[in-house]
């Protein structure tokens, strides 16, 4: 399916065209039947002579509408321009023009409607100011058709140009993420609320969860029933003119403007960096605009950088991304000023003097095709699937550009990981200068230290640095066994131990080496001792010793015939039974008995 937008001057019989294609009505109100006057959006559909089916989105041309039409053109791939051959192009036939300029179309049809009125030349004169005055938006090109609703000329014409320029319209992305522009909110009785909008990308199924970004809130929704041309479908693809009924929603809690998305896919924000497209130069717009992107139209504040750069501050936050195009007019009047293309849908905010003429600088040198690595480069580091969300690389299966690297999740800027691996290796080698007797820089802070937001980099970067990791510290490689000034100390106390493995120095002996409870964690750290509870050091031999003379005991044993055994004293006796009981050594049977496990 197809959906087509008219577009074109008040009175100009954009909605008698309409009905004569498809035979149905567009005009959905009352007043506008009786006053012959389209106000609102109107809905038709009809298949082509080739079997293509086309939805028509009826646009209203007068001036005091122009809100509603950009509604109605914003979401629609094609256009239908139409313009009268007896009146001509009119001023709202300008507004028109500009606003499918500013939302980039250039795939439609320019009819010249009421041929019945209006001779040859007329016909021709009318095409060819036409044809000037689109020389500058994508329908340039066009194919032109003079049709006549009433008696039917042209009409014939014009369906088998539409099949043609359909076809050549690109196929849109049937599995990529759902965003779906709300046109219309009601209640039917029996169903509940329905909203209604022009599926471009993705599919719609029904029993889908989906989010909705509303004007006051964000809430979760399930799509109840799905209909597309007053037919039920379990699944809809696009591009389709589409009617949800939803659950757990209230139609008044929905309004045009809103968008259905999926769920956690898009990016909402209300500030972006934007590009001028076409009309005024930002310079010489006013501060106060509304913004019309899809079916919402947003008060916004705008900071223009240069002619054609701008910041862009809107009244609420909306599913963005890179490329989106904006409409930008004048609050003050009822014309376009201009359009925009997003450049920046997640901008650095502007916190210190100078960080405004930094982002600016950056932004007049982005690529509106998408600047990954820029973009990768500005932040530092980023987590790629935000950079999908951001409509900067595929959802799946993304390739990082050169200058990137790569760890998980997360995409590094080269240049910034080589930083922090200086970085990191300058702070190890400062502390172990300093203190050898340290166990390195604690991994807390090594990650504080790189400001680093998910624990998992630290480890590539340490690698990366020619650091080591050793229970919960980063260290410089070889440096385990260094024990500087205190290696005498500790070789005296291995001597002693080794002559009378289980004879423990007293603390005062301790003290007398100079080994208090740094130097002796230090020497632990190397490998060299082994600390128990209350104070008893042993060599990291003393356990398998044990074992040794506590097997040939007669089993189960007691404290005393162990500390006779090992011909020590109570004192170190005690700590180091724990010690085999916490390693699965031995078992403690009682208060009073334990056995070796075999």
């Amino acid at each position: 399916m197809h959906v087509v937008a008219t577009a074109g001057h008040v009175d100009s019989g954009k909605s008698t065209l309409v009905r004569a294609l498809t035979g149905m009505e567009p005009d959905r109100w009352e007043e506008e039947r009786r006053r012959g006057l389209t106000i609102d959006l109107g809905y038709a559909w009809t298949t082509l002579p080739s079997g293509q089916d086309v939805a028509f989105v009826d646009v209203p041309g007068h001036e005091r509408f122009l809100g509603n039409m950009l509604a109605g053109i914003g979401p629609a791939p094609v256009v239908c321009f139409v313009v009268a051959a007896d009146e001509g192009w009119q001023a709202q036939s300008g507004d028109h023009r500009d606003a499918v300029a500013a939302l980039g179309i250039e795939h439609g049809v320019v009819v010249l409607s009421r041929a019945d009125r209006a001779s040859g030349q007329r016909i021709a004169d009318v095409l060819a100011r036409t044809r000037t005055e689109l020389a500058g938006t994508g329908l340039r090109d066009a194919p032109a058709v003079a049709v006549s609703a009433i008696d039917g000329t042209g009409l014939a014409d014009l369906r088998a140009v539409l099949d043609g320029v359909l076809a050549g319209v690109p196929h849109p992305a049937t599995d990529g993420r759902i965003r779906l522009w709300v046109d219309r909110s009601f209640t039917i009785t029996g169903s509940g609320t329905v909203v209604t909008g022009t599926l471009a990308a993705g599919t719609l199924a029904q029993g889908d969860r989906l989010q909705l970004l509303g004007h006051f809130d964000s809430r979760p929704v399930a799509v109840r029933g799905l209909q597309s041309r007053d037919t039920s479908y379990t699944a809809v693809g696009p591009v389709s003119r589409v009617a949800l009924n939803l659950r757990d929603v209230s139609a008044t809690d929905i309004r045009r403007g809103d968008a259905l998305v999926t769920p956690d896919a898009w990016p909402t924000t209300s500030v972006v960096g934007i590009h001028r497209t076409t009309g005024v130069a930002y310079t010489d717009v006013p501060e106060q605009l509304m913004v019309h992107v899809g079916t919402a139209s947003v008060p916004a504040r705008l900071r223009p950088f240069g002619a054609d750069h701008a910041r862009l501050v809107l009244d609420r936050r909306l599913p963005l991304v890179l490329g989106d195009r904006l409409v930008l007019r004048d609050p003050g009047s009822r014309s376009v000023l201009g359009g925009a293309r997003i450049l920046d849908a997640d901008p650095p905010a502007l916190l210190r003097r100078g960080d405004g003429a930094h982002w600016a600088e950056r932004l007049a040198g982005m690529d509106p095709a998408g600047d990954v690595l820029g973009e990768v480069a500005a932040r530092g580091l980023v987590e790629v699937h935000h950079l999908g969300r951001l409509g900067l690389v595929p959802e799946h299966d993304a390739e990082a550009p050169s200058g990137v690297r790569v760890f998980g999740a997360w995409w590094v800027h080269a240049p910034l990981f080589d930083a922090w691996q200086h970085r990191l290796r300058t702070a190890v080698q400062a502390l172990q200068d300093g203190d050898p007797l340290a166990p390195g820089l604690s991994m807390g802070a090594a990650r504080d230290l790189l400001a680093l937001p998910d624990e998992k980099l630290l480890s590539h970067v340490i690698v990366a640095a020619g650091l080591e990791q050793d229970g919960g510290h980063v260290r410089l490689p070889g440096s385990r066994g260094t024990l500087g000034a205190i290696e005498p100390a500790v070789a005296e106390l291995e001597r002693r131990l080794t002559a009378r493995a289980f004879h423990a120095p007293e603390a005062g002996e301790l003290a007398a080496l100079g080994l208090g409870t740094r130097e002796l964690a230090a020497a632990e750290r190397t490998g060299r001792l082994l600390r128990l509870r209350d104070g008893v050091v042993l060599l990291p031999t003393a356990p398998a010793l044990a074992m040794r003379a506590l097997a040939g005991l007669d089993q189960p044993f007691t404290t005393s015939q162990a500390r006779q055994a090992l011909d020590t004293t109570r004192r170190i006796a005690v700590p180091l039974l724990e010690h085999l009981d916490s390693r699965g050594w031995t078992q403690r049977l009682d208060a009073g008995h334990r056995k070796v496990v075999r």
